[in-house]
């Protein structure tokens, strides 16, 4: 078979030089400091240790293991403690300035030591904090040195990742500087911006400055027109920095719902947790680019970060693509879900996480709203309502945009409408699986905007019907769940462990990037858009198909059901469209009227082609042949030698004609040479148990995708898969 097998792919990569040593007249203000660590893990001994680049994320550089401490929360990885390792190298230029080390996240309770002295850390793993290295540095050699604790466990009922998986920065300015996490953009009008940030001395006493900017004919900013401009402060020529802004008005009431730069807007929203599928929790910038980038073209034009906030470089994303953005700052207060979750910081950490997120992110156009907690434990008890007006004073007063505040509310019994105290502290009430108690709602409190922070995928049109019928429901989105065959492990993953499941499989996007069909049908309900037609999995073709509370039924784009021949199978055809008629191999099968924008239609199966029609649409699915090559796709044609560039390749088994093979499940061999390396390798399947940082994997449903790391030199990056080349240059 492998003679089958030939390609060549090939990417660019862009040439950028980095060292260690700055002179004094090159010094930047602010340098990534993620190549050169040495990381040794439930180790202290760094005679062991290797080199790693970070973002790095030891946990999903192991195998699933069923009795991992983490469990299904953790996705069956391991956690425990690391540490990592730094050499510094300054030479006299730096004597006499502020020198300090800037984490954009590290999971979990962190401690920093700066030449053997302990300089600052953070217990919770989402928080950016900084840490002043100016006391401990010398010019010459400077060590280092970042502890992680991620081994009480449980501690998140998600995969967290463990280690630093974000960016980390050197920061470097006089000793008179402006306080970075001080910058406030603000619009009193479209026509004037105001940008201010207070300036910290020598000697510990501050100033304010800022700087008024008329704008003619303003270009504002939207999910449609995601317009951002750039200006500088600057003081005493001591100290500069870019910010970057956008320019919207933004309001909202029971009345005249969400109005975005004086036009009614619905939010198509989604939550998205922080990791990046098969590389883990690894925060780069390309994979948290990519994240958002997937979501724009599945329709959404808002995201939840659930449940913490986000990475810089994601909501940079959001900015630049043009995605709203709600920015959540934890799951719970101070009842746990969890042994070791964020109750135990609560007290003495939350108004240091708050100040954290939004003094971090209030400068980013796309967030339009905070939230302060999901379905938080506490919710019937009177104290609530303290947590959550200390938590949204606290925001509002770090914000003076006033942003709105909200927090996901959700109800397992009869007791919804004992939560109005608690919803009457947020500007935008969230609902968890409870918008069917909307129209009540709004009787009872007729001024309560409403937002739909999670629901069933299940009720995509019931949400979106519900949600055009009333101004007063901003918008919605959907959320976790899984389907399985009769003999698996029943249920859901809060209920009991299900290894080897080790994903949520209900997503409108898979692991590997792939649109679900329900990811069409939701877009084509807010969006618009093209027929679209789908496959239900027979009942037995693979098993006897069970679903969960947050699940679909199977369903995929195929029209190739080997050994089905003759037996029926349900085709769903997703359309705007009154009527849609289906042809089976040129012969019509029927014509149906629409409902909830889908048709479905009984087919006895038969190889071929399977053709709908709706209006002027045309959509096809053609059975496909037997496997004859490996197609490569790479999402870019150049890379960055910086070595933090990467480069996804979609990997599909297809037929002679190029269509992919669904029920092929190929071992797949990657190698990649040249200026890359391989970082991971994976396919979609949740109960796949293979690791991702092999190079061996096999494909699943016809695909599977390799991720490629620049290795920070110009040249070629040649994947190699089981014979098929692809080449990519790096500059």
């Amino acid at each position: 078979m492998k003679s089958l097998f030939r390609r060549a792919l090939t990417v660019a990569v862009l040439l950028m030089s980095f060292t260690a040593v700055q002179t004094a007249s090159a010094i930047q203000r602010k340098q990534l400091l993620n190549t050169g660590w040495m990381f040794v893990e439930n180790d202290s001994n760094f005679a062991k240790a290797q080199p790693v680049t970070l973002p790095h994320d030891w946990s999903i550089l192991h195998r699933f293991d069923e009795k991992t401490p983490s469990g299904n929360d953790g996705g069956y990885l391991p956690t425990g403690k690391g540490w990592y390792r730094r050499v510094l190298t300054l030479d006299k230029g730096y004597e006499g300035k502020k020198v300090r080390l800037y984490f954009e996240g590290v999971y979990m309770n962190s401690k920093v030591y700066v030449n053997g002295q302990e300089a600052g850390g953070w217990p919770y793993g989402y928080s950016s904090f900084w840490v002043d290295a100016t006391p401990y540095i010398k010019t010459g050699q400077n060590e280092i040195v970042v502890s992680v604790d991620n081994s009480k466990q449980k501690n998140s009922r998600w995969y967290s990742g463990s280690g630093i998986y974000r960016n980390v920065w050197l920061v470097t300015t006089e000793k008179t500087y402006i306080d970075d996490w001080s910058i406030l953009v603000k619009t009193p009008d479209v026509n004037h911006v105001e940008v201010s940030a207070t300036v910290i001395r020598e000697d510990g006493t501050t100033y304010p400055i800022a700087r008024k900017i008329m704008v003619e004919n303003p270009r504002l900013w939207s999910p449609d027109d995601p317009y951002l401009y750039q200006t500088e402060l600057e003081v005493e020529g001591k100290d500069r920095v870019t910010v970057t802004y956008g320019i919207r008005t933004i309001s909202y009431d029971a009345k005249g719902g969400l109005v975005l730069n004086g036009k009614p807007l619905k939010l198509n929203g989604a939550c998205v947790h922080h990791d990046n599928g098969i590389i883990g929790a690894a925060a780069y910038d390309d994979a948290e680019y990519r994240k958002v980038r997937l979501m724009k073209e599945a329709g959404f034009n808002a995201l939840r970060t659930s449940h913490n906030p986000p990475s810089e470089a994601f909501l940079r994303a959001c900015d630049e693509l043009g995605m709203l953005v709600i920015d959540e700052a934890f799951d719970g207060w101070r009842e746990k879900k969890n042994d070791y979750d964020y109750h135990l910081l609560i007290d003495q950490w939350w108004q240091r996480d708050i100040d954290a997120m939004v003094l971090r992110d209030r400068t980013h156009p796309s967030i339009f709203c905070w939230s302060i907690g999901n379905e938080v434990i506490e919710r019937k008890k009177i104290e609530v309502v303290k947590t959550a007006h200390q938590l949204a004073e606290r925001i509002r007063q770090q914000d003076p945009e006033r942003r709105p505040v909200t927090s996901a509310l959700a109800a397992w019994d009869q007791d919804w409408d004992i939560y109005d105290p608690l919803a009457a502290e947020h500007d935008i009430v969230g609902y968890n699986y409870m918008m069917f108690k909307a129209e009540s709602d709004h009787e009872r409190v007729p001024g309560r905007v409403m937002m739909q922070t999670e629901s069933f995928p299940r009720d995509a049109w019931q949400n979106y019907e519900r949600t055009m019928a009333h101004s007063y429901i901003l918008g919605g989105e959907s959320g976790i769940g899984r389907y399985y065959y009769e003999g698996d492990v029943p249920g859901e993953g809060w209920e009991r462990p299900l290894y080897p499941w080790h994903a949520a499989y209900c997503g409108d996007v898979d692991l590997t990037g792939k649109r679900k069909p329900v990811s069409y049908y939701r877009s084509l309900l807010w969006n618009g858009g093209s027929t679209y037609m789908a496959v239900r999995e027979p009942d037995g073709y693979h098993g006897k198909v069970k679903t969960s509370m947050w699940s679909t039924w199977p369903t995929t784009d195929s029209w190739t059901w080997q050994g089905w021949e003759g037996k029926p199978i349900e085709v769903v055809v997703y359309s705007r469209e009154p009527q849609v008629k289906l042809y089976l191999n040129d012969q019509l099968i029927g014509e149906q009227s629409t409902k909830e924008m889908k048709a479905v239609f009984t087919v006895n199966y038969q190889p071929g082609t399977l053709r709908a029609e709706a209006g002027s649409d045309r959509c096809e699915l053609q059975t496909a042949g037997a496997p004859s090559r490996i197609r490569l796709t790479a999402d870019r044609q150049q890379m960055k030698a910086d070595g933090q560039s990467l480069l996804f390749v979609t990997i599909e088994v297809v037929d002679k004609e190029g269509r992919v093979v669904p029920e092929s499940q190929l071992p797949l061999d990657v190698k990649v040479n040249g200026s890359g390396t391989l970082l991971a390798v994976g396919n979609a399947n949740p109960r796949d148990n293979d690791p991702y940082y092999d190079a061996k994997h096999s494909t699943w449903n016809g695909r599977a995708l390799a991720v490629v790391r620049s290795n920070g030199k110009r040249g070629t990056v040649v994947v190699t898969v089981n014979g098929t080349r692809l080449k990519v240059k790096s500059e």
